[in-house]
């Protein structure tokens, strides 16, 4: 029975993939020839087999081998694919292998609250134009010329058969491709590398780009100054916000009283108390009087902890700060900024992604 249920899985592989080196040409003849009726669909043929007529488990891995796009325009042919083409089964994965990285709960909240938005919109009024904004938000240009052109003729055919779901993943996707909806992250190097961000990780909202790959990045206003913006920040500059605390809060620290030397860690600091908080990295350093043998070391007992930032030169002073375990909440003066919550960097990814950044030279 083994033997016999392989064998099948093989058959399936191998009809499957060849169903995908036709999949191009069985879309466009689909294109071509359908209104987006069903019953016009039960009688086409391409090379004698509609992609409708495939066993279900065949039809099933098709689609989950098409990139959104083919999705997208696929979702255009008829009510029977638009059900399975913009399932939120089909788009987790997309939305896991692309945006996972870079997506928290803060991104996923203020898509929440779009969507209630829009819904809230659209039940105070159900005209037309309203309904095409509430699109325009959700999708790329491109996408939606697509769908306007699925007919073939250049008019709206059935708009409710190709209108995706608000709330669905599939949406979500499509917002974030757009470039239309900003999304909170946070930024390596901000500003482009400016020296004085280096080793450094900042709030901002991103705006996708998807001709360059690369992402608009909107930071917080510092004080009175005007908002500071920056384009082509590439994929290996962002990640999601790790806490959930705001730029301009002070983080609660957890981590204080497991702190030892040689633990990587990031600091919130900032220049006065009208700034937001930046992310920086540094080492727990030893004392001065401490031999930073092992065995002798007791600089993990002290009430007093040293974080070191090496990135700086010695003598420089943002080498070195101190703060208490038992009541350490935002220490610093005017002229050397102001040092707040710590988060300790729990795993080997974490570090990495913070020694990609570090500077080629030594700072003063």
């Amino acid at each position: 029975m083994h033997c016999l249920f392989i064998s099948l899985l093989s058959l399936v592989s191998i009809f499957t993939t060849q169903v995908l080196d036709l999949f191009p040409k069985m879309l466009n003849k689909l294109k071509s020839t359908v209104k987006v009726e069903e019953k016009a669909l039960a009688n086409m043929e391409i090379d004698e087999v509609s992609i409708l007529d495939l066993p279900e488990l065949a039809l099933e891995i098709v689609l989950e081998k098409l990139p959104p796009d083919s999705l997208t325009n696929l979702a255009c042919v008829c009510t029977s694919l638009r059900e399975r083409c913009t399932s939120n089964y089909l788009w987790e994965r997309h939305m896991k292998e692309k945006w996972s990285s870079i997506l928290g709960e803060s991104a996923t909240k203020e898509w929440e609250l779009h969507i209630k938005h829009l819904m809230d919109t659209k039940e105070k009024n159900s005209k037309e134009k309203n309904w095409m904004v509430s699109l325009a938000c959700a999708w790329p240009i491109s996408w939606i010329r697509s769908l306007i052109e699925c007919g073939g003729d250049n008019k709206l055919v059935n708009r409710n058969l190709h209108q995706p779901e608000m709330n669905s993943i599939m949406s979500f996707y499509g917002a974030l491709e757009s470039g239309k909806f900003w999304f909170p992250a946070q930024v390596f190097n901000r500003e482009n590398g400016h020296v004085g961000f280096v080793l450094s990780c900042y709030d901002a909202h991103l705006s996708y780009d998807r001709h360059t790959n690369t992402f608009f990045a909107r930071y917080p206003p510092h004080g009175t100054k005007p908002v500071k913006t920056e384009d082509g920040v590439k994929w290996d500059r962002v990640r999601a916000p790790l806490v959930s605390t705001p730029s301009h809060d002070l983080h609660i620290s957890d981590c204080l009283k497991d702190l030892r030397p040689g633990d990587h860690f990031e600091i919130q600091w900032r220049k006065n108390k009208e700034f937001p908080y930046g992310w920086w990295y540094g080492v727990v350093g030893h004392f001065e009087t401490c031999n930073q043998t092992e065995h002798f070391c007791r600089c993990h007992e002290d009430d007093i902890v040293v974080l070191e930032f090496k990135q700086y030169s010695r003598g420089s002073r943002w080498r070195q700060m101190v703060i208490r375990r038992k009541d350490h909440r935002e220490k610093g003066n005017a002229t050397d900024g102001f040092y707040g919550g710590i988060r300790k960097l729990k795993t080997d990814d974490e570090i990495k992604m913070w020694r990609r950044f570090w500077p080629v030279e030594v700072l003063e």
